[in-house]
Parts: C-alpha cells; structure tokens; sequence
C-alpha cells in the first residue's frame, strides 16, 4: 500500500534470503533502517504475486489528518517495558484491533473493543478513556500500523503518557522468545493473508460460531456470494459442506447456472473479511 503518509508492505521469501532481502532494502538510502517484522509462523500460503495499491491513507481510519499532528505519535516500548506497563496497575492497555481479531487472541488483561474497523474504534475508546487522562494508556495492533496514528491522535485528545508496542504483536512474540521474557500474549495473531492467523500460544480462547465448541479457526463460506468469515470447527465444517449455515448449504446444492441466474445483477464480488459474528 503506497500513500501520502507512508508505505506499508508485505513480503514472502525463503528463510534463507531473509538477510539478502534486508541488506537490499537498507542499500535504499530512505529505506535504510526500515522495521522488519518477521512473521512468527508461516507455512509459505501468503503472498504469491505482487500488488501494489494507492491508497488516500494506509489505514481507513476517518480522521481529518490537519487536525493534529500526526508524527507526534506514543513512545515506543520494546517487549521488556511493555510487560512492565501491562502489570503497572496505572496502566490501560487497548487493543486497536477489530473483534475477529481479538476474539481469537489478546493480551492478558487488555480492553478488546466490539469493533468492525479501526474507524469504529477511536470515538468508542475516547469516550471510554476521557476519565483515564491521568493513566498510562498502552496500545498494540498487528504490526503496530494503526498505532503509530492511533496514538497521535490519543495524545492530541489529552492524553500526556501514551505508549505503543514496537512493531506489534509479531515482533513481540519473536521478542520474548529470543529475550527469554514471558509471553502475556493468549491465544492466536490473526493476520491478513491466507493463513489466517499466527499461533502464540496453545491457548484456545474463541468457540465454533455454529456449535459453541472450542475452536479459533477462521475460514470463509465457501458460496461465493456469501464468502463470511468466520469461525469454525471440524465437525461443523464436514456436516455443513464448508458453508457458514443450512442455508448457504441449500445453495451450494443447486445446479451453477441456476445459482448464477439467482444472483445475476447483484453484488457478489470477494470479501474476504466480511466480518462474522456469534449472534448473527
């Protein structure tokens, strides 16, 4: 994604050229340190052909970006001081992700807003925190991205000690790891490809959408015209034919072209991440 305020990318390369791929990058003289987040684990499904996207902002997030300064963004804390932050009871920890994301993994003890998009989060967390100014607000997101805003604009509203996580959920877990640090993430990162989610740890913390049963695996409808994401387990996958209900199921059964001439003139491209929900 190429944009006014930045560029955010992703890439996939063996393990082996992890190195030659940053020695390339960093010869780019406005490149040169640029944050690299390594995934945490990857089964080679993500990434396969280039695209590249102009976007007015790197993330959609409703803001009137003139209306504060943007760069004046948290502090950024590495895996040891957001472990102390995280256990300072002084502290507020948010979680700037959307509730897909959540429910599946979190930080212990952190406030997951019931959001759809970054955009749907700011006013609902201002009004939550406009009592808290005097506390320390901590705030994390998949790769830190929506943070590095998110944060500015927290600052602007009036909040004078506003921390973020460096680099995320992704770089924390390979943090710790390497540092020897207990890992206070639960659960599963979900990230935006085709795998889904990164696991952190065994913890299973969501439950099958259709049953209740304990499962955190996302998968999408397999109608095309349904496409939902969301979360279910091996029994529901099989007894539903990979369909998110009875009646997405009921479809799937009719001939294509009976199918087609059902949906013919309306909206059916790809969401990938239309968003799911228990009670829904």
């Amino acid at each position: 994604y190429v944009a006014n305020e930045g560029i955010n990318a992703q890439i996939s390369v063996p393990t082996s050229n992890v190195d030659a791929l940053q020695t390339t990058l960093y010869a780019i003289d406005w490149l040169d340190g640029v944050r690299l987040n390594i995934a945490v684990d990857d089964d080679g499904k993500s990434f396969y052909k280039l695209k590249i996207k102009i976007r007015k902002k790197i993330v959609a997030d409703g803001l009137d970006d003139h209306s504060f300064d943007v760069t004046d963004c948290g502090t950024h804390v590495d895996v040891k001081k957001f472990n102390e932050l995280l256990d300072d009871p002084n502290t507020i920890t948010v979680d700037m992700r959307n509730h897909y994301e959540t429910e599946v993994g979190h930080f212990k003890g952190a406030v997951t807003p019931d959001v759809d998009t970054f955009r749907d989060s700011l006013p609902i967390i201002t009004d939550m925190l406009e009592e808290h100014k005097d506390k320390n607000l901590l705030m994390y997101c998949t790769g830190g991205i929506r943070c590095e805003k998110a944060s500015a604009y927290f600052k602007d509203k009036g909040h004078d000690n506003v921390y973020q996580l460096e680099g995320g959920i992704i770089k924390y877990a390979n943090d710790a790891k390497e540092a020897g640090l207990e890992n206070k993430f639960i659960g599963k990162n979900f990230v935006f490809d085709e795998r889904r989610s990164e696991r952190i740890t065994d913890d299973v913390i969501a439950d099958c959408h259709i049953c209740g049963e304990s499962c955190d695996v996302h998968t999408n409808c397999v109608n095309e015209h349904c496409n939902l994401l969301f979360i279910q387990c091996d029994s529901c996958k099989e007894k539903l034919d990979n369909c998110c209900s009875t009646d997405c199921q009921d479809l799937m059964k009719l001939p294509t072209e009976e199918r087609r001439k059902l949906f013919k003139g309306k909206d059916s491209s790809i969401r990938i991440f239309t968003k799911g929900r228990i009670e829904k």
